[in-house]
């Protein structure tokens, strides 16, 4: 059975990588998700470059690394490095990486 895929929402100036680019509307790109997948693995398919995404990464609202396996039909969030929040340390991490 195939899995639901994942609602990506880009923000900032990784909205570039979505169809709809205007700051008042939602970007947000829809992508099937492989067994196993990471939340790395999905953004570079995506095209996003490792180096433009920020720390903040939230996937169904917990603050994630970009190792967190993915299954599908999560909503995932994705902020580039100059977005990044001033309170991080009250989210808690799910995720091998910091």
């Amino acid at each position: 059975m195939e899995s639901r895929p994942v609602e990506v929402h880009l923000y900032g100036s990784l909205r570039r990588f979505a169809q709809e680019r205007d700051p008042a509307a939602d970007s947000v790109v829809f992508v099937p998700v492989a067994e196993g997948e990471t939340i790395g693995a999905l953004a570079a398919r995506i095209g996003i470059p490792f180096e433009e995404i920020g720390r903040n990464v939230f996937l169904d609202g917990a603050l994630s690394s970009l190792s967190r396996e993915v299954r599908g039909g999560e909503r995932l969030a994705l902020f580039p490095p100059d977005m990044n929040l001033l309170y991080r340390w009250y989210f808690p991490q799910h995720g091998n990486e910091g």
